[in-house]
């Protein structure tokens, strides 16, 4: 009975450290969704920084809701290339845009995620 009793507490055990681990996986891809939905929303307020006023460059960051993004335009000239990141808890994502238009609307040449 005893043996019986050790087998049932170590399989429950393991069921709860395996829901434990999967809940933290669950949380960390979330987060890194989220991350990516910031960066990505960053990267359109540059875009109509960009657009509404040509020369353009700089750095700026938003704190929204629990994440925070920020926005690099580097260059005054055409091509222009945003570099943007979003932060939710230790999850960071980056994208990487380049226009080679501005009027009479952008063009973007390429829109990736960047390690």
């Amino acid at each position: 009975m005893l043996v019986i009793g050790a087998v049932g507490l170590s399989v429950v055990v393991s069921l709860v450290l395996l829901g434990i681990d999967s809940s933290r996986s669950s949380l960390s891809l979330e987060q890194g969704n989220k991350a990516k939905a910031l960066a990505n929303a960053c990267a359109e307020v540059a875009l109509e920084r960009i657009w509404k006023l040509d020369i353009y460059t700089g750095s700026e960051n938003l704190t929204i809701g629990q994440g925070t993004c920020s926005w690099n335009v580097s260059s005054v000239s055409i091509p222009k290339t945003i570099t943007a990141s979003g932060a939710v808890g230790e999850n960071v994502r980056k994208v990487s845009i380049t226009i080679d238009q501005l009027h009479p609307y952008l063009h973007v040449l390429s829109w990736r995620e960047i390690p």
